[in-house]
């Protein structure tokens, strides 16, 4: 995980979000991840001020939407609430305060962005994911197979990241000898955290191009080679993506790598989390395996490996009776709207049997909803599944050690031990 992110608890404490006026809580803080602290902050907000306006933040002025309803409100009225770059994007930092701009077709409004994502929507299929299950579950057993048993090990490294890394290699044709530069530059292209540092930013920006350079090799080989059914090769034989601009190609990329790595990677370390916050959950799937599918879903509605995306009015509107002016930021947090106890009833809880973790907005909802959201629960259900056939314990050596974001729901390191009864 990128040095830009990784940080510890020792950081200053958090005020407790009860303790202070409602209109001063900041859930933009990315110090709120290290201990969890933003789980107490928008169960207040969503009890007192479910649409929350903070006036002044690193990040400028912004409303909150925490509650479901408000979520999928907001979601269901692309043409109120933009995802455009041209506004600002889809962070809650401003896009073109980021340095580089990453034109990704999630941070367009349609019809650009459903020109570009019905170009890459059919390799991801439902068809499509089938060819990919076996393939999936033979990488999966090697990976779980060449672990240590007993002896202490980081997780993340070892298991999330490089379970996520094969995968999306295999999507891009990526070359597999090279494969560990994709999480280098997904853990770059996602950390909005820095803010506006232009020493930071100066970094990112060079990373980010020598993403461009190594891809924009790949996407000309592929153009003039016959098509193949990889994302590159799509791309560079679709009529909406084969003669982008260089921003919008180096976004695509961007949104490929990150959306490939980051949202699955989480999750399968927050599978661990839950199952050693909640072993009678851990004990429940060993006795009936059948639940796995079920319970990775849940997995993903509680690590919301995305806490949030941000949309800007784009005309004046109302929402649960707040007015929000024409170029307002409005921020939907999707890490609130799962824990929504008018939806999810004691959502901050692990429950392999919850009958709607299907109903969760950790891949977004909408025209914006994740294109590999099947993909991601496929990868999950099939890591709990061969853990199971592995009769695998999976149990902290030490605290996890989770990132300082307000974006990505991450974590750093997560040092186990592991043993098997098969």
């Amino acid at each position: 995980m990128s040095a830009a992110f990784t940080t510890t608890a020792s950081e200053p404490t958090i005020v407790d979000p009860y303790s202070v006026p409602i209109e001063r809580l900041d859930v933009s803080d990315p110090r709120l991840a290290l201990d969890q602290t933003w789980k107490r902050y928008f169960e207040r907000m969503r009890e007192e001020a479910p649409v929350h306006y903070l006036k002044d933040s690193k990040f400028g002025p912004f409303w909150s939407v925490t509650r479901y309803d408000d979520v999928v409100a907001v979601e269901d009225q692309p043409q109120i609430y933009s995802s455009s770059w041209e506004h600002g994007g889809i962070t809650i930092l401003d896009m073109q305060d980021l340095g580089v701009q990453l034109r990704m077709f999630i941070a367009m409004d349609d019809p650009e962005h459903a020109e570009q994502r019905k170009t890459v929507s059919p390799a991801l299929l439902p068809g499509e994911i089938k060819k990919m299950a076996e393939p999936m579950r033979v990488r999966t057993a090697e990976v779980l197979d060449a672990l240590p048993v007993g002896v202490p090990f980081d997780w993340v490294e070892h298991v999330s990241v490089e379970l996520t890394t094969r995968m999306l290699s295999i999507l891009l044709d990526f070359p597999w000898d090279e494969r560990h530069k994709l999480p280098y530059w997904s853990d770059h292209a996602a950390n909005i955290d820095i803010g506006t540092d232009p020493i930071a930013n100066a970094e990112r920006e060079r990373i980010m191009h020598e993403m461009a350079g190594y891809f924009l090799k790949l996407f000309e080989e592929r153009k003039a080679a016959p098509p193949k059914s990889d994302l590159i090769s799509v791309m560079a034989h679709s009529d909406a993506m084969s003669n982008l601009d260089y921003q919008r190609f180096l976004g695509n990329i961007a949104l490929l790598v990150v959306g490939g790595n980051d949202t699955t990677r989480n999750s399968m370390s927050g599978l661990v989390y839950q199952i050693n916050t909640f072993p009678e959950e851990w004990a429940k799937l060993k006795a009936n395996p059948a639940l796995a599918a079920n319970a990775a879903i849940e997995v993903v509605r509680l690590q919301t490996p995305i806490a949030h995306m941000r949309r800007t009015a784009v005309a004046d509107t109302e929402l649960r009776g707040q007015k929000i002016r024409k170029g307002d930021k409005v921020v939907i947090w999707y890490n609130s709207a799962n824990r929504d106890e008018a939806v999810f009833p004691d959502g901050d809880r692990f429950d392999v049997n919850r009958e709607n973790a299907r109903r969760h907005l950790s891949f977004g909802y909408g025209i914006h909803r994740c294109l590999g959201a099947r993909l991601a629960e496929l990868q999950l259900a099939t890591l709990i599944e061969e853990m199971l056939k592995r009769g695998m314990e999976v149990k902290y050596a030490s605290p996890p050690e989770r990132l300082s974001s307000c974006f990505l729901n991450a974590y750093g390191r997560m040092m186990v031990t592991m043993t098997r009864s098969v």
